[in-house]
């Protein structure tokens, strides 16, 4: 079976009614289209991270971007993100255009640790993914990736933690992807589980609506 990346968009949509259009159509797609996205667009997402909220207003969230130009090379920054994806991700995720290495301040401006840096950077990074989709842009948050060399790429672990690596783009046809495998996942129907076992009145003890 063949479906078109507006197809999907439209399958993968949260069948849930009243949630907000953004965050109904958000979702982390493997394949990307050919398309570069645009400088403002860019920065409307990386401006919804600096307005999140975080602890003591701390701002914590710190973004090595990587952008691969239409009809060019990609930039030195891609590459060295690009270095840290495990196998799996690698795969895939060189078709996005933008690469970033998400990571927090693990200390506060008064030198003692964060203990919400990660917390708020998390904040910061669903405000982007949910401004993407607004956008008709899509993002993948990626836990597989080489935290050593992260590190390397971003200073010493007393300073900066690594969170995640984000692919940015504008979604492509599930067709285009070359393994069996992530054609499959890309198809998948969302799944997560019933919200009265995530919303508790106590634990163990689901809340009463």
């Amino acid at each position: 079976m063949t479906i078109s990346a507006s197809e999907l968009h439209t399958q993968k949509k949260i069948p849930v009614e009243g949630m907000l259009p953004a965050i109904a159509h958000r979702w982390s797609p493997r394949a990307y289209a050919d398309r570069p996205v645009s400088g403002e667009h860019l920065r409307l997402v990386l401006e919804s991270a600096r307005w999140a909220a975080s602890s003591s207003n701390g701002q914590p969230w710190r973004f090595l971007v990587g952008v691969r130009p239409a009809g060019a090379s990609p930039d030195a920054t891609y590459e060295r993100i690009a270095a840290t994806l495990v196998p799996f991700n690698r795969a895939w995720a060189l078709s996005a255009p933008v690469l970033m290495l998400a990571f927090a301040v693990a200390k506060t401006p008064h030198g003692s640790t964060n203990h919400y840096a990660l917390f708020d950077l998390g904040q910061a990074m669903a405000q982007m993914a949910i401004q993407a989709a607004a956008l008709g842009l899509a993002t993948h948050a990626m836990g597989g990736f080489d935290r050593d060399g992260a590190q390397k790429l971003i200073g010493p672990a007393e300073d900066f933690l690594p969170g995640a690596v984000i692919a940015l783009g504008h979604p492509g046809d599930p067709g285009q992807l070359a393994d069996a495998e992530l054609r499959a996942r890309e198809l998948d129907p969302r799944e997560r589980k019933p919200l009265e076992e995530l919303a508790l009145s106590e634990p163990g003890k689901p809340f009463a609506f």
